[in-house]
């Protein structure tokens, strides 16, 4: 890392003062480069750049400028960690959606604007990669406006005709154009002839934008009447819309040259709003009842969120929080609540609801990387905290006294399934605490051990990639991968009989019993069940309850593949027993052994999950979607069109859980990343012959 000049610890007077703002885009935009530019600007000094491993987390710094506060985090970009975008559009009360000149609008970036637009945040545009060879602002400003909206105008236009890098920007509002040296210093100068072609062709739509935001109704017709509306009335009416996110501002900035950050600067600290004016999250008691109304007030009840966690190897944990109300304080002890079982269907391992009073460590302000002690963190600020071990990612903190509950922000569905195994006995002894850990940074990551593998649920191969390398460089948890091993069911399909036979004698009281057992299939769904048609008293009766635990059991443990078996009729016909040497256990023992002769692929077949799977993506992708869940053994129950969102459809089909171990990984290559899906369990249904031979022998399937 670069060595700077720390700033000095910014403090702000008040919650006016304070801007929160997240960088939002795909990878290879040149965020990182745009973050490091706005606070070096910010700052006043050379901004720190991003390590090798920063591109992955919620990076945050926290500068003050002319008496305000700026918190800027830079969401990373690969899609695989949505939901660590989430967690910034959480902590900030606006957001930069930084879009590529050479690339224009991807599917996720999309889609987070989509989430932005229903809760109303404030929102700007900065285009970047100005420089690059095959850069067109023109058509990616048409691409933004395209797929967010009218709101969408810009307020300058890269200056054509420069060599290399871009170096001038046209500010539509002012009529100049604003030269930048190497050193980033603007000079300003007045628009000329040569410069008219890009003012006709924008500075009409950002007018007629910003007074279609205007409360003044009379701004409209003095236009169209041909007067020159003031500068000021303008801007005014300008930030007012931006603030309230209804106006959606676009600005060329080139990373090359620093044109334009200037302005972006600008714009951040005087229409962007402060923590006051957004609304804030929901909040209620965690014994339950209704949702309590808090403010941005530092003199109300405390309530904070984790929205990022991670392990320093000198800090030890570190947990990055939005204050929402009231004032943190090291001094003072707080509750910390985790409540993710509540909202999610499926949590997994190290998710677990939780609630504990613990003493906070140092409050400071974050500065990527470093941290700046400040003491106490107030209502709308952004701070880290150290040493809240039990701390994880979405948790609350709140007033010992009045413990609260915010309910989280949306996590992304861990829809990729990796089987792991340790490869020492020392790896397998490491590995619960390491996963514990993993799982309390990262809300997204699922670990289950439900069909005897340790399985981690990913949300993409670049989430599963920094699972295992923070395994490895973190904890020293070596794994290799294995096949996932989807969990089967075992159903009778032609009815059977088998005598079982428990005799032995060694001395002493020996063991026996003999059983007659027969085995029919019911209807799927039906469960269960055992009868007995004995007569005679060839089995006693104290040991006809016997005969029904073992069958149960072993039906349990499965009789054909080791799943459990469903849907069968067991019934007791005949047996033996002995006056001395017959008991509880032998019985058991014996009802298994029969039931295990029973079991073969005339009498036996397999069950596999299937799942009613939801798949959302562009109109133009729709048909290579159908003919993909075709291939993949998958019956289409219909499409509609999405809801709130155009050219978009969601496709309904049932597909067996074996062959969705990979649609996370395909579904981004077929839908090119515009696609997002669900699943949840329908029911199960016989696996064809073919797959059953391959699952009994080992085969890609089991």
């Amino acid at each position: 890392m670069t060595t700077v000049t720390t700033p000095r610890v910014p403090v702000p007077s008040g919650v006016e003062s304070i801007r929160n703002v997240v960088l939002v885009g795909p990878s290879g935009a040149g965020k990182s480069r745009l973050f490091e530019h706005l606070v070096g600007s910010l700052a006043g000094s050379k901004a720190p750049r991003a390590g090798a491993n920063q591109n992955v987390g919620l990076r945050a710094a926290t500068v003050e400028r002319e008496g305000v506060v700026v918190t800027l985090m830079d969401a990373p970009g690969n899609p695989d960690f949505v939901g660590e975008v989430r967690a910034g559009l959480r902590a900030a009360d606006a957001a930069l959606f930084v879009v590529s000149a050479a690339d224009g609008v991807d599917a996720t970036t999309r889609g987070l604007w989509h989430e932005c637009s229903v809760v109303g945040m404030p929102r700007a545009v900065v285009i970047t990669q100005l420089d690059a060879s095959d850069a067109d602002f023109q058509a990616t400003l048409a691409d933004c406006q395209a797929h967010f909206g009218s709101g969408v105008q810009p307020l300058g236009i890269p200056v054509a005709g420069s060599v290399g890098a871009v170096s001038s920007i046209a500010d539509l509002l002012l009529g100049e154009i604003h030269d930048y040296a190497d050193g980033g210093d603007r000079l300003v100068r007045q628009a000329g002839p040569e410069h008219a072609a890009a003012f006709d062709t924008y500075r009409g739509g950002l007018i007629e934008g910003i007074i279609e935001e205007s409360e003044d109704d009379g701004l409209m017709d003095r236009y169209l009447e041909g007067e020159e509306l003031p500068f000021d009335v303008l801007e005014k009416d300008l930030l007012t819309a931006v603030a309230a996110g209804t106006f959606h501002p676009v600005l060329p900035v080139s990373a090359e040259t620093g044109a334009g950050v200037g302005v972006l600067v600008h714009l951040i600290a005087v229409a962007f709003p402060h923590p006051g004016l957004h609304p804030l999250p929901t909040v209620r008691p965690v014994s339950g009842g209704a949702p309590v109304a808090v403010t941005a007030d530092p003199d109300g009840p405390l309530v904070a969120e984790v929205v990022h966690t991670r392990s320093d190897p000198y800090m030890g944990h570190l947990s990055l929080v939005r204050i929402f109300s009231g004032t943190l304080r090291s001094d003072r002890a707080v509750h910390v609540s985790g409540h993710l079982d509540e909202i999610a269907a499926v949590i997994g391992e190290g998710h677990a609801g939780h609630d504990e009073d613990v003493r906070p460590g140092a409050v400071g302000a974050p500065f990527d990387g470093e941290l700046l002690p400040k003491g106490q963190g107030i209502a709308g600020e952004v701070v880290v905290v150290t040493k809240l071990s039990s701390a994880q990612t979405s948790d609350t903190i709140s007033d010992p006294d009045r413990p609260l509950l915010v309910t989280p922000w949306a996590l992304p569905d861990a829809l990729l399934p990796t089987a792991v195994h340790p490869v020492t006995r020392a790896d397998e002894d490491r590995m619960p605490a390491a996963f514990r850990d993993l799982a309390a940074e990262d809300p997204s990551l699922r670990i289950e051990h439900g069909t005897g593998q340790v399985v981690l649920w990913t949300t993409g191969p670049a989430h599963l990639d920094l699972v295992l390398a923070r395994l490895r460089e973190r904890y020293n948890v070596s794994v290799e991968k294995v096949a996932v091993r989807v969990p089967m069911k075992e159903t009778p399909i032609a009815t059977a009989q088998a005598q079982g036979r428990h005799v032995k004698q060694s001395g002493g009281h020996g063991q026996f019993a003999v059983v007659h057992l027969t085995m029919e299939p019911l209807s799927r769904g039906t469960g269960n069940e055992f009868h007995e048609t004995v007569v005679g008293g060839a089995v006693p009766r104290q040991f006809i309850q016997s005969v029904e635990k073992g069958a149960h059991a072993q039906l349990d443990k499965g009789l054909l593949a080791g799943w459990p078996v469903v849907d069968a009729k067991v019934t007791l016909t005949d047996g033996k027993a002995h006056s001395v040497d017959s008991s509880d256990v032998a019985f058991q023992t014996a009802a298994a052994l029969a039931l295990k002769e029973m079991a073969s692929a005339a009498t036996m077949a397999l069950l596999e999950p299937i799942d009613t799977v939801r798949v959302t993506v562009d109109d133009e992708f729709l048909g290579a979607i159908m003919t993909d869940a075709s291939t993949r053994r998958g019956h289409i129950m219909g499409s509609e069109p999405a809801e709130g969102e155009e050219g978009r459809s969601t496709l309904t089909a049932a597909i067996p859980q074996l062959e969705l171990l990979d649609y996370a990984i395909a579904l981004r290559s077929l839908a090119h990343g515009t696609g997002r899906f669900t699943r949840e369990l329908s029911g199960y249904e016989q696996l064809p012959d073919r797959l059953a031979k391959e699952h009994l022998s080992g085969g890609k399937h089991s």
